[in-house]
């Protein structure tokens, strides 16, 4: 079988439940050759993640996961080879990170008037060990106080966009990230682009634009994607130049049916996804 690699991984610095150390254990066991922690919105946790990823003998460089807003939705960007201490770019996640805090607040007051009122504590022990509280503590704390029947529930009713209890908050345009990416050294890959809502049209379009602004690359292999998803997405980064990278978004026990490296099983990234990613990386450290 030929090496591969998993460039979509998330810690309990945000929103997963294993530590930096015990995912490189967990993707020195699936026999990966190269793995990336990409957080949400912060790469505190990567100094960690890069010191035992090069102990176990695992390739690795810097990564994280950036929401950013556009009309009516949000897409995620993931972002690579950065320097996590370049000024801007800490400025802008510290003002993303506050927002979320702020939105969680909104959400909790919410809910309040709507007869199901828990505390931040009910959600910070939800969250655990993790570093990034959000809508998924919210929703374990809505199921464990019986207001609903399952996270899919709680986000249905109360936290999705639209929903009674949605409450917005402060991300970055995605031109604005990619700015900020190529100012710390890093380059931009959009992730899973399905979870965009955009039809085909309007995802070539939208994808042409961030082309224009510096995108990078596409997350065209993901976890579920089928057949015909991942050839609409390949032939995109074609079109545009961009490179093609690839992820199982593992959390741990919040997907707990996403495995590492292979996601429900069949997930594939190659390891030439990530030599073309280290080395797109190091050519423009070298600008």
């Amino acid at each position: 079988m030929d090496a591969l690699a998993d460039l979509h991984l998330h810690s309990t610095f945000s929103d997963g439940t294993c530590t930096p150390e015990r995912i490189v254990e967990l993707a020195v066991e699936a026999g990966l050759a190269a793995a990336v922690l990409t957080d949400h919105d912060t790469m505190e946790g990567t100094p960690r993640f890069l010191a035992a990823a090069r102990k176990a003998g695992l390739r690795s460089i810097a990564g994280m996961e950036i929401s950013a807003d556009v009309p009516h939705r949000t897409v995620h960007l993931l972002a690579y080879g950065c320097d996590p201490d370049e000024p801007r770019l800490a400025e802008a996640l510290r003002r993303v990170r506050d927002g979320r805090a702020e939105r969680n607040a909104r959400i909790l007051e919410k809910l309040a008037r709507l007869g199901c009122p828990i505390t931040m504590d009910e959600v910070r022990a939800e969250a655990g060990n993790d570093k990034v509280v959000g809508r998924p503590h919210i929703a374990a704390a809505l199921v464990r106080r019986g207001f609903a029947a399952d996270p899919s529930d709680a986000f249905r009713r109360f936290l999705a966009r639209g929903a009674s209890a949605y409450a917005d908050r402060f991300r970055l345009a995605p031109e604005d990230a990619l700015e900020l990416v190529a100012g710390a050294g890093g380059i931009v890959s959009l992730a899973h682009p399905a979870s965009t809502g955009y039809n085909p049209a309007e995802l070539r379009r939208f994808v042409g634009g961030l082309a224009e602004h510096g995108l990078a690359g596409i997350e065209c292999l993901y976890t579920g994607y089928l057949p015909n998803q991942v050839a609409e997405y390949v032939g995109l980064a074609r079109e545009f130049g961009l490179l093609v990278t690839g992820g199982t978004d593992f959390h741990g026990d919040n997907k707990p049916d996403i495995r590492i490296g292979v996601a429900y099983g069949r997930l594939r990234v190659p390891v030439s996804a990530f030599d073309a990613l280290e080395a797109r990386c190091n050519a423009n450290a070298q600008c």
